[in-house]
């Protein structure tokens, strides 16, 4: 009789525990997913931008012909920043990295035709430049977003597969850190403004 009783109380401790590592299994399935989908909505805004610009550039083209290499360069930093492309379960610290550099590199093209624009006083009365530019700062200001709630997500996911009993379980279903957007190298120091 009582090893019948001591049966069923293993039992019931096993049951628990199986109950208890499916919960905690789930529940690193639905963070990873949140990374993912947030990973969606980042690579999304992304896409906007890339989208804009060609239009951003056929308008400057028609007022600034002879800009011809920072157009190059922009359409050129384009084709790079939509090239790369991550899924969430490629989301090392160097891919990431990888697909930084590239969207800087993009930014970087961006800010030089901003320059040649204010060169051109009637193309920064252009309606269709001006609603461009606008549609362009509002993408900059998503992307802005998009890539925090990434971070908030990553954090979230992160600090449950750190955590017991989440991380025993994480290393027998193959779960794996994601890495943050980090900050530009160099964005620590405020940009030099000349007049």
């Amino acid at each position: 009789m009582k090893n019948i009783k001591s049966s069923w109380i293993i039992i019931g401790v096993l049951a628990l525990l199986v109950i208890y590592s499916v919960s905690v299994y789930n529940r690193l399935v639905l963070l990873e997913e949140n990374v993912s989908s947030q990973w969606a909505n980042v690579e999304n805004v992304y896409q906007r931008r890339a989208d804009l610009i060609p239009n951003l550039v056929n308008t400057v083209k028609g007022y600034a012909a002879h800009e011809r290499e920072t157009l190059e360069a922009v359409i050129e930093a384009r084709s790079k920043a939509t090239g790369i492309n991550l899924n969430a379960n490629e989301l090392t610290p160097e891919n990431l990295q990888q697909f930084q550099a590239a969207q800087s590199s993009f930014s970087s093209a961006l800010s030089r035709l901003m320059v040649v624009v204010e060169r051109y006083p009637d193309l920064k009365a252009n309606q269709n430049f001006l609603e461009l530019q606008a549609q362009l700062e509002g993408t900059e200001n998503r992307i802005s977003v998009e890539r925090m709630k990434f971070n908030d997500m990553v954090k979230s996911f992160n600090t449950k597969i750190r955590r017991f009993p989440a991380n025993v379980l994480k290393s027998i279903f193959g779960f794996e850190a994601k890495a943050y957007f980090e900050a530009e190298e160099g964005s620590d120091k405020a940009p030099e403004v000349q007049f």
